[in-house]
């Protein structure tokens, strides 16, 4: 019993350690113009959203979240989604590996007048962690995550890192 206390000890604190690096490196990179959301909120109420996964091609055909659109950072194309997407009441959730990509394209969003727009906080590398499952280009379930480099794979806590 003397050895199960401070082993929970240290990976709760682990736990608040790993999150607290994350929010870190979400208020350095992002300016919180869109709100977000968190994976617990999202796992809740995912029939009520519309997923957008902001990473690249590759990066989606690895893994993304079940029923999520893919639509891409570097060639992002708005009048595709205002087409696709004519509601701008829609209630949207954007995501990408850790949150930061999305935030950009969720403004972009935000400013042809989508309203109800939310960023994946920590984006599927948190979304993973938490055990929540994820579907490769065949929409079969995997535990890759394609993790950009190896620099980034570090915020993945869980699943197999990919990099290319």
């Amino acid at each position: 019993m003397k050895r199960i206390i401070p082993c929970f000890f240290i990976l709760f604190t682990f736990l608040g350690f790993s999150q607290k690096k994350i929010s870190k490196l979400l208020k350095q990179h992002n300016t919180e113009s869109i709100p977000y959301i968190s994976v617990e909120e999202l796992k809740n109420e995912a029939d009520n959203f519309i997923l957008l996964d902001s990473r690249e091609q590759k990066e989606y055909k690895t893994s993304h979240i079940k029923d999520a659109v893919h639509v891409g950072y570097d060639f992002f194309n708005l009048d595709s989604i205002t087409k696709s997407l004519p509601n701008k009441d829609s209630k949207i959730v954007v995501y990408c590996s850790v949150g930061i990509r999305s935030e950009d394209i969720a403004e972009k969003l935000k400013k042809v007048g989508y309203n109800n727009i939310y960023n994946l906080y920590g984006g599927i590398f948190e979304w993973k962690s938490t055990d929540n499952k994820v579907y490769n280009a065949h929409e079969i379930e995997t535990d890759s995550i394609h993790t950009f480099s190896k620099e980034w794979s570090k915020w993945l806590r869980k699943g197999t890192k990919i990099y290319d």
